[in-house]
């Protein structure tokens, strides 16, 4: 029985019971159920219930706004309605960035656990072998080895499920693509040692695409090898690809015979694209990546490491840090030193140093758990786990890490810092810069380490702020409560949808979320106790903020700006303090109208990042005493 096993009985029972749900997803704030009959369900039973924000019906959907807490609330209502979890769930939607992050932390979050696990094996294999307790060539680091290893060589087999997942595609299919990636005879190394062993050793490949090299074919097309162990884009990029053809094939397949012949289509069509173009594009991102990386350097080594320590998070993320990684190899083989990588060393630590500010400041129970394995995986070079379960999620404090780990990069690079060896990852990375009795670089790397802690931490712990939603767990409550800010109509009239707006800038929520009123009484109200911040000279717009920090545009007409203040009057100035229901502005809908202006007046919340989501009312016409719309925090 989970914790919110009451309320999601509740909401089960009124929204018509199980047997009325056809389907269910959640986004971050909502259960999104689709009914069969939206009649059975008590809308005004559900508005009221304690942990329930409010009730909202759209795009065939009947929307229960619970709040922060909406997973946990999710879990316990698929359990009672007796509903797959297998499903993919809704994006939290937004611009390509936050798209992107909902995608790669719905692929990594289920396996976090195990992540941050197997790092603190591998970190803890290394420092044994670092106190002499046993030699890497011991049988007790081989097996240890494979333990905290595995889950990072066959990385495209557990995100090939979870990706499946993700794009609801069949998760044994998924399995099946990952494990196809990482067959050993399709590597790119094998590839070409199959090659060489016909044709000789260091003969030249005889084909290419894109200009890469390809030591075979696939039905006459070019194929170009690529070592896809420990990769992390190419599968999330076939699995989205084959979740479509499945979609097709499931259209066109009967379904007496969908078991086999959909996942055989699927394989048979996506894996050889895989093979012959995702992986050639990915080949080609990593060489201009790294002859960006090796033009850089040679411009400016300061510049470099600040470049490097700052993005080396995000290539790590889209497994483009191996177009940098052969060139430190290279370089230490054939010169027995290397710049290239040393930019990056703090990037861990910063990282790090992040989550642990973060554990202070979490207010999510769940993630915060995580913190502790995810900081001793970073200490030992390990940051998967940080990264996707705990700061890329939450945005800013991935960024203040990656400005702790550029600081970083600049000073190494400023010191002249070089790498003679490499291996050592985390902490035992400072041994890489030891050269024979000169430890200078060790000095160096532990100053880097401290600055780049130092900065991660205190822009994480004085400048972020948890937006997760507060507990308000009673003895006689069990459900939690999300903040809010009810926002009172400013103006009485007929509610409609802001994508109605006739100005598209408005339509197309540039501006923030909000909602469109038609007037029909003249007169502008304060919806909450604040601030008037602009008062535009032409008096058509006014600009709020509430004692809470909500920020709130009201803009009375379309293109009334060029009426130059006739027809209104400003009863406040700019910079008053105000009161809720206090009037601000007036003006004269029929002589707006007969002017040829549209009095359609949007409400806009411009400070909409700030807030989890933005709730309108359902109501279809307003007065200055009802809600128009609920900010939660």
């Amino acid at each position: 029985m989970g914790k919110y096993h009451d309320l999601a009985q509740k909401i089960v029972d009124n929204v018509g019971g199980k047997e009325n749900i056809n389907s269910l997803t959640h986004c971050i704030t909502r259960l999104r159920f689709k009914l069969k009959d939206e009649s059975k369900a008590n809308d005004d039973v559900l508005k009221n219930m304690d942990g329930v924000v409010t009730v909202m019906k759209s795009g065939g959907q009947y929307q229960v706004v619970i709040g922060n807490h909406v997973p946990a609330v999710y879990e316990d209502v698929v359990s009672i309605a007796g509903i797959s979890a297998d499903a993919e769930q809704e994006s939290s939607g937004g611009n390509l960035f936050n798209r992107l992050i909902d995608i790669l932390s719905g692929c990594f979050q289920p396996f976090l656990g195990a992540l941050a696990a197997a790092g603190m094996v591998k970190g803890l294999n290394a420092l044994l072998v670092f106190l002499k307790l046993y030699s890497a060539t011991s049988g007790t680091y081989t097996m240890l080895n494979g333990i905290g290893d595995a889950i990072f060589y066959f990385m495209p087999v557990i995100l090939g499920y979870t990706a499946a997942r993700k794009f609801n595609l069949n998760p044994m299919v998924g399995i099946v693509i990952g494990a196809s990636l990482c067959y050993p005879t399709v590597q790119g190394g094998a590839l070409q040692a199959a090659f060489e062993t016909t044709a000789g050793a260091g003969a030249a490949a005889p084909y290419s695409l894109l200009g890469l090299p390809a030591y075979t074919t696939f039905l006459g097309i070019p194929w170009v090898g690529a070592g896809y162990t420990s990769s992390v884009v190419p599968i999330i990029f076939i699995v989205a690809f084959a979740a479509q053809i499945q979609k097709l094939f499931k259209k066109l397949i009967p379904e007496v015979v969908q078991t086999f012949l959909v996942p055989f289509f699927v394989l048979l069509i996506a894996l050889p694209i895989g093979f012959l173009v995702i992986g050639p594009i990915i080949s080609m991102l990593t060489d201009l990546l790294s002859a960006g990386f090796q033009a850089l350097m040679g411009f400016s080594p300061a510049l470099y490491g600040v470049i490097l320590g700052f993005f080396w998070q995000v290539l790590v993320i889209f497994g483009l840090h191996w177009s940098v990684v052969p060139l430190a190899i290279m370089q230490i083989t054939q010169e027995g030193a290397s710049q290239v990588l040393v930019g990056s060393f703090a990037a861990s630590f910063a990282q790090t140093a992040v989550v642990m500010a973060m554990f202070f400041k979490l207010k999510d129970t769940k993630m915060k758990a995580l913190c502790p394995p995810a900081i001793i995986s970073g200490i030992f070079g390990v940051t998967e786990p940080a990264i996707y379960g705990i700061t890329l999620p939450k945005k800013t404090p991935f960024i203040f890490s990656m400005i702790g780990a550029a600081v970083g990069g600049l000073y190494l690079m400023i010191k002249g810092v070089t790498s003679y060896t490499m291996g050592g990852l985390g902490i035992f990375g400072v041994l890489n810069f030891i050269n024979g009795d000169d430890a200078s670089g060790v000095v160096h790397s532990f100053v880097a380490i401290l600055i780049a802690m130092v900065i991660g931490f205190a822009l994480t712990f004085f400048f972020w702020k948890d937006s997760t939603v507060v507990e308000d767990i009673t003895e006689n409550k069990k459900a939690q409560k999300a903040i809010k800010e009810a926002v009172l109509s400013p103006v009485k009239g007929r509610v409609l949808p802001l994508s109605k707006a006739s100005d598209q800038a408005f339509a197309q929520g540039a501006l923030g979320k909000g909602i469109l009123i038609e007037p029909t009484e003249g007169v502008v109200r304060a919806p909450f106790d604040g601030t008037v911040m602009t008062l535009f000279p032409t008096l058509h717009a006014i600009g709020l903020i509430s004692d809470q920090g909500m920020e709130l545009l009201i803009h009375i007409g379309m293109d009334t700006v060029q009426l130059d203040g006739n027809g209104f009057e400003a009863r406040v100035a700019q910079g008053d303090k105000v009161k809720k229901g206090q009037v601000l502005v007036t003006f004269d809908i029929e002589a707006i109208k007969a002017a040829g202006y549209s009095v359609e007046t949007p409400v806009i919340v411009t400070n909409t990042a700030d807030y989890l989501d933005i709730v309108e009312t359902q109501e279809r016409e307003v007065t200055s005493s009802d809600t128009l719309i609920t900010g939660l925090i």
